[in-house]
């Protein structure tokens, strides 16, 4: 953080120099009001242009040149994800998030941390990867390696890239290899590891992990390759209300038979060979901690069982269609799909 900044006692010729050194990243700087004061402003390349042009000697403090009209957002902002998406839309590229006082908190680089999703996130990875076997042996399905790195780090770093920073991952099987990999920080999250002591279904085990009582965690299989945006997902979660939000994927079942229409023992018409869509489960939620917080840690609750609950008991369940890239990485062929996508 500390190299984009400069205090208001620099010269415009400090500030040059701070800029070049920044060749090859986002060319901005935040100017601080003294060494430790609260924001004061942004100063570009384009700045300095503007005020030299104005007769403004290099000399001069560098709060002759910058911009005091600057955009950020504050901490706990209940509206950061649409603020952030609004300053991505209009190219802004550095976005610094102020404290109570206008102190700079953190500063957001938006061409490598896309959102700030209020949101922790779990991925489930204890299953034995049966069907992938004789790779998954020796190897837990989610370590076997996609596009030169293992296929639970691509969604370790979409997560990441969208500020999720809260990420647990469940594990059974070969759990200690699992835990090996994450013992280092992935895509710069320390990702936490929770053994599941016996199989707790495809859901259960989310009742292990340490969730805050408000809020939503996004629940996924640890073996997708997908390139959701999990922004989206998320405000439609919200802008629906939602208690359960499912990612869904079209899913067509064509018929290779004329289908009747029949009343009693007649046939009413006939459809040749037609063709049925669908939308199905996709492995990945948005959920409610209150509801992730009730599930029994005493027996399997699977995602189905969970989202049938809450639709008997009055809850809301919306779905989220999943237009881009989706492979669940359960079968050989499977694997080499997703390798060949990645190469």
């Amino acid at each position: 953080m500390d190299r984009h900044l400069i205090d208001s006692n620099s010269r415009i010729v400090d500030a040059l120099d701070a800029l070049n050194r920044l060749s090859g990243g986002v060319m901005t700087l935040l100017v601080t009001d003294g060494d430790d004061g609260p924001m004061a402003g942004t100063v570009t390349d384009g700045d300095i242009r503007r005020a030299l042009l104005r007769g403004v000697p290099l000399d001069a403090p560098v709060t002759h040149a910058m911009k005091r009209d600057f955009r950020y957002l504050r901490e706990h902002d209940d509206n950061a994800v649409a603020t952030l998406r609004e300053l991505r839309a209009m190219g802004i590229r550095l976005v610094p998030v102020l404290d109570a006082s206008g102190h700079i908190s953190r500063i957001i680089d938006t061409t490598i941390t896309t959102t700030l999703l209020p949101v922790g996130a779990i991925l489930m990875a204890g299953g034995k990867g049966e069907r992938l076997r004789p790779l998954t042996i020796d190897t837990p399905k989610p370590l076997l390696h996609v596009g030169g790195r293992p296929i639970i780090d691509h969604n370790i770093s979409a997560l990441a890239a969208a500020g999720v920073s809260d990420i647990s991952v469940t594990v059974n099987y070969l759990a200690e290899k699992i835990e090996a990999h994450f013992s280092a920080p992935s895509a710069g999250v320390k990702v936490k590891c929770v053994r599941e002591d016996r199989p707790l279904g495809t859901m259960g085990a989310a009742a292990l992990c340490e969730l805050p009582p408000m809020g939503e965690t996004i629940v996924m299989n640890s073996d997708l390759l997908t390139d959701i945006s999990f922004e989206e997902m998320y405000l439609h979660h919200k802008s629906h209300k939602a208690d359960i939000t499912v990612a869904a994927i079209p899913y067509t079942v064509s018929v290779p038979y004329a289908i009747l229409e029949t009343d009693g023992e007649l046939v009413r018409s006939l459809e040749e060979k037609p063709s049925y869509s669908y939308y199905a489960n996709a492995g990945i939620y948005i959920i409610s901690n209150r509801l992730l917080r009730s599930l029994p840690t005493d027996h399997r609750t699977d995602a189905t069982d969970l989202m049938a609950d809450t639709i008997a008991a009055g809850g809301r369940v919306t779905y989220f269609p999943l237009a881009g890239t989706w492979i669940d990485i359960g079968s050989p062929a499977d694997y080499e799909r997703a390798c060949r996508l990645m190469m």
